[in-house]
């Protein structure tokens, strides 16, 4: 089989990892746009903004975005690639897709502040990206 032919047949899991690359590192660009934002802010209130310490609604609901899918990333991104190979691409696409897909709404459930704890509606994303990671692993110990 030559390249042209492996890059054909795992295409969806290529684009699946790109994919979620690119949210991965959009939660990242967000980071920086709420910490600029904060720093901003706080320097017209005539404040020191103190990006770990401040404990900002605004800065702990960007973070959380973004290391709750850092956590992940790299379960995630292994799973992927063994079920695209011991199960199958095909399904390993519509598994990554439906982990991507969900992971993506994560800033839009948990909204834009995060107070002392997150909101149980987060539990939906968090419940369905475990689920996808249990199946990925059992369909791949089942196939070996």
């Amino acid at each position: 089989m030559n390249l042209s032919d492996t890059l054909t047949i795992y295409a969806g899991p290529i684009w699946v990892t790109l994919i979620t690359l690119a949210v991965y590192y959009g939660f990242m660009v967000n980071v920086l746009r709420v910490k600029l934002s904060l720093l901003k802010k706080y320097r017209e209130d005539g404040k020191k903004f103190d990006r770990y310490f401040s404990q900002d609604p605004q800065m702990l609901a960007a973070d959380r975005t973004q290391l709750n899918m850092l956590e992940h990333l790299l379960p995630f991104l292994a799973l992927l690639w063994l079920h695209a190979w011991a199960v199958g691409p095909k399904e390993a696409t519509a598994l990554g897709a439906v982990y991507t897909g969900t992971r993506a709404l994560y800033p839009l459930v948990l909204g834009g502040t995060l107070r002392l704890a997150a909101p149980k509606r987060i539990l939906m994303i968090t419940f369905t990206g475990y689920a996808v990671l249990g199946v990925m692993a059992a369909r791949i110990a089942m196939a070996i």
